[in-house]
């Protein structure tokens, strides 16, 4: 009798979760509009990042005002959209810039940000370039500001993965061994599969929080220039790069990630790796200096 229970209770752990069991909706529906949690996602990120910026120019040693945080706020939130969007039709579907989809009010599927489809590495070249011009026309130091910036990205990382997981997208490889976690994706076939989306909400997101408020608020990281946008590359390109081994590769790259070895996402990480650990290490041979710099009163 123990034997055929315990025979029986092995068969039920050896299950794997279902998502589609988890009553997950991928959005708020109002009758008339369904607000998309993913969209919620870079919402609540941009804002607390907004946020907890404005609470760090506080601090002796900013290297900018109240009303340059304001401009950051907005150019960057269009370099995430706008740079995240055309990353991800240049990298991962080129196909995109000469699709077009007719009797639609928007018809250039590169327009098209509804149907899907956004880079992460794209969305950081967007962010380097508004700082870059918000440095430019106010003056200000622009690998301080990317210091400052740096640290706020982790929030808006975890967010939108977690997303991606309600969502029930960008689900992990099959897994090769049983784990308790493994999960039937809806629309990736009947194997269970890593949850990679929480993998990166960890990693890319958690992690990074952590390490970056720590970083600003418990040391004086924040005044030696390069340190915290260096080590926050260096974090969440490692995290990602790791991460990528248990990603599904996106399904137009698939054969090229069988190919080379790697995926499309961690070829485009491992140069940010150097350079992030160059950064620092470049940063750390400078002398420190002896006294924070003077709060900008402007």
């Amino acid at each position: 009798m123990l034997e055929i229970a315990a025979s029986a209770a092995g068969a039920v752990a050896s299950q794997p979760l279902h998502w589609a069991d988890l009553g997950l909706v991928e959005g708020i529906d109002l009758g008339f509009f369904t607000i998309k949690y993913y969209s919620l996602a870079y919402l609540a990120g941009i804002l607390l990042a907004y946020w907890h910026l404005s609470k760090m120019i506080r601090q002796p040693g900013a290297p900018m005002a109240q009303r340059h945080a304001d401009d950051l706020f907005f150019y960057c939130t269009l370099g995430v959209i706008i740079g995240g969007r055309l990353g991800y039709a240049t990298f991962y579907q080129p196909e995109l810039w000469t699709t077009f989809v007719p009797d639609t009010f928007v018809s250039w599927g590169v327009l098209r940000l509804w149907d899907g489809g956004m880079s992460f590495h794209g969305g950081l070249i967007g962010v380097v370039i508004a700082i870059a011009w918000v440095s430019w026309k106010n003056g200000l130091s622009f690998i301080r500001v990317c210091d400052y910036i740096s640290v706020n990205v982790g929030f808006g990382m975890m967010f939108g993965r977690l997303a991606n997981f309600i969502n029930g997208e960008l689900w992990g490889r099959a897994v090769r061994s049983d784990i308790p976690w493994a999960m039937v994706f809806p629309g990736a076939g009947p194997e269970p599969r890593h949850p990679s989306q929480l993998y990166q909400a960890f990693g890319e997101g958690f992690v990074v929080i952590v390490v970056m408020l720590s970083l600003f608020w418990l040391t004086r990281a924040r005044y030696r220039p390069g340190v915290m946008v260096g080590t926050f590359a260096a974090v969440i390109s490692v995290a990602r790069f790791t991460v990528e081994f248990f990603r599904e590769p996106d399904a137009q790259l698939a054969e090229f990630a069988a190919r080379t070895g790697l995926s499309m996402g961690q070829w485009l990480t491992i140069p940010l790796i150097v350079a992030a650990i160059g950064l620092v290490v470049w940063s750390l041979s400078r002398p420190a200096p002896l006294t924070p710099p003077e709060e900008r009163k402007d």
